[in-house]
């Protein structure tokens, strides 16, 4: 089974992009499921309905989330009634949508894919370590493989918890830093594992953001409003080739289109 995971997409002109080339793209990988971080979609800030029904229509499966999926007012029906888009776990329970979902393949496989934030550098949710434990065992029995998202700043915060749970996942891929590493590796129990997925928007740019805007509020520490930059748009991700009767991962290859 192969999962192509990809890069928080950033701004709604990187939805042209995805709907030009992502099925292109699945079907030369051989993708039997593709999940994408979301929250980054509108103006860097939320996911809108309308926007998550283009990523599905262009060949997304299952969206991922992070610290700004509550920016839109919009994005809580859809964390609600989607059995197709999560949040962090580590989120209050009483936080709209859920921090995990397990979806079914062509094939008939059961993915169980969880989210979680990191604590380190990020607000201040929840234990991750623990949340991820309570989904599992949430799930127990419910599912054939499992995927976990880590939207979180620190690298070694996410290494800590891939290390934590090796074995557990087929998949752990961090997202959020907007940038990809080029750490692929199946760590000694079976996970594949990568830090960061890097990005799927504009090329030019600073994690996505117009370069001048970033510049000058570095230089001068007063607000300035980020605007999503111009100009070519490019995917990052990763691919997942899985042994779906095991759950354990055979390949991780980075992917950027």
């Amino acid at each position: 089974m192969k999962i192509l995971a990809l890069g928080d997409v950033v701004g709604e002109r990187t939805l042209p992009f995805l709907q030009k080339t992502l099925w292109e793209k699945r079907r030369a990988l051989g993708a039997d499921l593709v999940i994408a971080n979301a929250e980054n979609v509108c103006d860097i800030h939320g996911l809108s309905p309308k926007a998550a029904e283009v990523l599905f229509a262009a060949g997304v499966d299952f969206l991922t989330s992070g610290n700004h999926i509550f920016d839109r007012r919009d994005a809580h029906g859809l964390l609600n009634d989607s059995h197709a888009i999560i949040r962090p776990c580590n989120y209050p329970p009483t936080c709209p949508g859920e921090g995990s979902r397990v979806i079914t393949s062509a094939e008939g496989w059961r993915v169980l894919v969880v989210n979680v934030s990191g604590s380190v550098f990020m607000d201040a949710l929840g234990d991750p370590f623990r949340a991820i434990e309570q989904e599992l065992d949430r799930h127990r029995r419910s599912y054939d493989i499992a995927v976990l998202d880590i939207h979180a700043e620190a690298t070694s915060e996410k290494l800590a918890i891939a290390r934590h749970f090796d074995g557990r996942f087929a998949a752990i891929f961090g997202t959020h830093t907007h940038v990809q590493t080029a750490d692929e590796q199946i760590l000694p129990q079976g996970t594949g594992y990568i830090t960061d997925l890097g990005m799927t928007g504009p090329v030019n740019s600073i994690l996505g953001v117009t370069p001048a805007d970033v510049i000058e509020k570095m230089r001068t520490h007063m607000p300035r409003r980020f605007t999503v930059a111009e100009g070519d748009v490019a995917a990052h991700g990763a691919l997942f080739e899985i042994d779906p009767f095991v759950g354990r991962a055979l390949r991780v290859t980075r992917v950027k289109f």
